[in-house]
């Protein structure tokens, strides 16, 4: 059975058709379906149903799909071993957020990819969540808090933030000074969370509620800057509006919890050498670059 074969189909059942998977693959989509007629003819069964959407698997290949991802995984770290101390090759995979990714995590991948010119870096920028299982992802780089899942995190650095408004809307409404103030301010959201703060030892959680949202951290801070309320931000996002009086920090005797950047994979034994020279990496530039993250003494 070819190991090529098997990491197309994986791919396949990943990315839920021929058309993804053969632009993950870098072949053509001729290609992936000659693979997949081959592995369905030395298996004796089908695989796949070819649909207009795509493709699904079949009871079988839902069955076989977890037993080739783990083969696959297994020859990439025999791979591993035998190459040249240091020396990557193959894809690495990566889902990074869009708010602030390409200035702040953007140098670190690249920097990966300059001292590994066997490794092919797919970097996928956006503040959507990516299920790094069903969409084939060998990790992920992720800010804020956590949520409880199986994925397996590795934390890089801590991440802070604040409460920011601009000059003109402090002038104009005000600022809030403790949490349940927020709620009768305009606050800037993506969606319909909830905000943190911090009351001593206590965390208080509060409910705000606006008129302007949206999924991008960047988008939030040209809200902010224009006077439509206040917002919740990671520092790296509010650091230069702050040092330019664009932006007020507000509310600072009720700081955010501290967050987090974490390189999040899925689960297994052991990560794969990619994995953790990208956590090195990563770690390396915060260490080089900590006011970026507001992390100076």
């Amino acid at each position: 059975m070819d190991i090529e074969d098997l990491q197309t189909f994986v791919e396949v059942a990943h990315a839920g058709g021929i058309s993804p998977a053969a632009a993950r693959l870098g072949v053509s989509k001729s290609i992936v379906s000659r693979r997949l007629a081959r592995l369905e003819a030395k298996l004796g069964v089908q695989l796949l149903s070819r649909t207009t959407r795509g493709a699904a698997l079949t009871e079988a290949g839902s069955t076989f799909r977890d037993h080739a991802a783990k083969v696959c995984a297994e020859i990439d770290l025999a791979e591993e071993a035998i190459l040249p101390t240091g020396e990557l090759r193959g894809r690495l995979r990566v889902a990074v957020p869009l708010s602030f990714g390409p200035t702040h995590f953007a140098p670190a991948l690249s920097e990966m990819g300059r001292r590994h010119p066997d490794l092919h870096i797919h970097t996928r920028y956006s503040d959507h969540f990516v299920d790094l299982i069903t969409e084939g992802y060998d990790c992920a780089i992720r800010v804020g808090y956590l949520q409880d899942s199986n994925l397996i995190a590795r934390r890089i650095c801590p991440l802070y933030g604040k409460l920011v408004a601009s000059p003109s809307y402090i002038n104009t409404y005000g600022a809030p000074e403790t949490p349940d103030e927020i709620l009768s301010h305009q606050a800037l959201m993506q969606g319909t969370e909830a905000w943190q703060f911090m009351d001593g030892d206590k965390i208080i959680t509060v409910h705000p509620h606006g008129r302007f949202k949206a999924d991008n951290g960047t988008a939030l801070l040209a809200a902010a800057i224009a006077g439509l309320g206040i917002a919740y931000l990671p520092d790296p996002i509010t650091h230069e509006s702050v040092v330019s009086g664009s932006l007020v920090p507000i509310m600072t005797r009720h700081p955010p919890p501290p967050a987090g950047v974490y390189v999040i994979r899925p689960p297994g034994q052991y990560p794969a050498r990619k994995i953790r020279i990208l956590i090195e990496i990563l770690t390396e530039y915060f260490e080089q670059a900590p006011h970026l993250w507001g992390l100076e003494n």
